[in-house]
């Protein structure tokens, strides 16, 4: 029996405890931990994307902490039983932005005793999260593996712009406008993601919280059999109107309304072994009690001129500690932002490792596909 276990006895597994680390940038995060029981270990931080928490990487904790490591995967700020929840959209954004979250992550380490961790390991949001630590703090974190979510790096600033006024970078300019004049009329989910009324469709949609995630993850998983993700031509409405309605939404959906007829039949969900109900249980207490809203100010903060224009500070900057990336092959999520992920693998990582397409597997590639995620994991610290 684990009897430091926050979310109730025999939730996590053996090995793995849970509790509350003040991390001295004003937050008290909530951790799941192995390997803790010997000092001196290599440490490993796992971040997590949304709508996750650290649990997502309950598959991970136990083989890592039998690789040798000492492995902390923190519940991010906002996020389960970390401070930060109790967030209301018009809310300052100040706390969610990436830079932010890289102070967070480093407060942590640093409240672990630790000068530097052997990897950061992000999926989902977790992953630009974990590549701003080792883009910033090549120091402290000293590999980095990037999961379902490329990375691009630091936004650029043009050059030679003192005799002809910089032209404006056209990515992303207009898509909701040309998405909505589709003769499907279309919306893209992180403009969604970022309006007032995001939180309450998910929080108190008809279906209840439970059913909602359980579809939001089939929906998105390999085990929806229209999951055959490809490269997209160009960032325009034609070719982004190409996903799935998880990513590019019907204009009057809401997402609640748009993942229920992905909803799967009782008997997919008894069959369900990388989720079953027990684990989806887990999260749908923690958003039932949450909501979303703290999850989604990181969707704000990437679309707000403001906060992007901080780290343009870090422009030409790339990441320069060895790196990899690990998706599902049945994931838009490494083709939902056209050309990125060459980008990462060409110019923004100057040590790339690998890059590793996981067959049978969709955007929750370290829990539907855990032994071989597992395997590269291992590969991957074992190379540095």
């Amino acid at each position: 029996m684990n009897t430091h276990v926050l979310y109730g006895e025999n939730t996590l597994p053996d090995g793995v405890r849970s509790r509350l680390i003040d991390n001295n940038n004003g937050c008290t995060m909530h951790v799941l931990e192995a390997g803790f029981e010997r000092p001196g270990r290599p440490c490993v931080v796992l971040l997590h994307g949304f709508p996750e928490l650290a649990f997502s990487w309950r598959k991970q904790l136990p083989f890592l902490a039998a690789a040798g490591f000492h492995v902390v995967a923190p519940d991010q700020r906002g996020y389960g039983r970390t401070t930060g929840t109790d967030v209301a959209y018009e809310d300052d954004l100040l706390p969610y932005t990436f830079l932010n979250r890289v102070s967070d992550t480093l407060g942590l380490v640093k409240a672990l005793g630790r000068d530097q961790v052997a990897a950061v390991i992000g999926h989902d949001y977790g992953s630009p999260v974990a590549a701003w630590c080792a883009l910033v703090r090549p120091d402290v974190f000293r590999s980095v593996v990037l999961m379902s979510a490329p990375f691009t790096g630091a936004p650029a600033l043009p050059m030679n712009t003192a005799a002809a006024p910089a032209k404006a970078s056209s990515q992303g300019a207009g898509i909701p406008e040309t998405l909505a004049q589709l003769a499907r009329a279309r919306k893209h989910y992180r403009w969604y993601y970022s309006t007032p009324q995001a939180n309450a469709d998910m929080w108190h949609c008809p279906q209840g919280v439970h059913d909602f995630l359980r579809a939001y993850y089939h929906f998105k998983s390999g085990d929806w059999k229209d999951n055959n993700p490809h490269p997209l031509a160009s960032w325009s409405a034609s070719e982004l109107a190409k996903m799935p309605t998880y990513y590019v939404m019907d204009l009057d959906k809401t997402m609640a309304e748009t993942v229920a007829p992905e909803m799967p039949g009782s008997n997919q969900i008894a069959g369900c072994r990388w989720m079953p109900d027990d684990e989806m249980a887990v999260y749908a207490a923690e958003y039932r009690r949450t909501g979303f809203q703290s999850g989604l100010q990181g969707y704000r903060v990437s679309l707000h001129s403001g906060y992007n224009s901080e780290l343009r500070a870090f422009s030409g900057r790339t990441i320069d500690v060895p790196a990899c990336f690990i998706a599902g092959a049945r994931d838009w999520g490494s083709y939902q932002a056209p050309g990125a992920l060459e980008r990462m693998t060409n110019e923004v990582c100057t040590k790339w490792v690998g890059t590793h397409f996981v067959d049978g597997a969709g955007h929750w590639v370290q829990q539907e596909k855990p032994e071989e995620v597992n395997r590269l994991l291992g590969e991957f610290l074992r190379s540095l």
